[in-house]
């Protein structure tokens, strides 16, 4: 019991620490968000303290287009 949650804590506190490095680079600031943003937002928040020591993570995502 003691574990699991000595467990979330951390998890919790990476999480934090991914979406400070967000704030950071400015990913909340735009207001037209797409598929590549917002994958790139999830991703550096899900890289947490990885973002300091260099991880740049980007995703490019291209959704199909609806036929005309």
């Amino acid at each position: 019991m003691r574990g699991t949650s000595i467990l979330g804590v951390i998890v919790v506190i990476w999480l934090v620490i991914g979406a400070i490095a967000g704030g950071q680079r400015g990913y909340y600031s735009g207001d037209d968000t797409n598929c590549a943003e917002a994958g790139t937002i999830l991703v550096t928040i899900v890289a947490g303290p990885l973002n300091y020591i260099g991880a740049n993570p980007k995703v490019d995502c291209k959704l199909p287009e609806p036929s005309k």
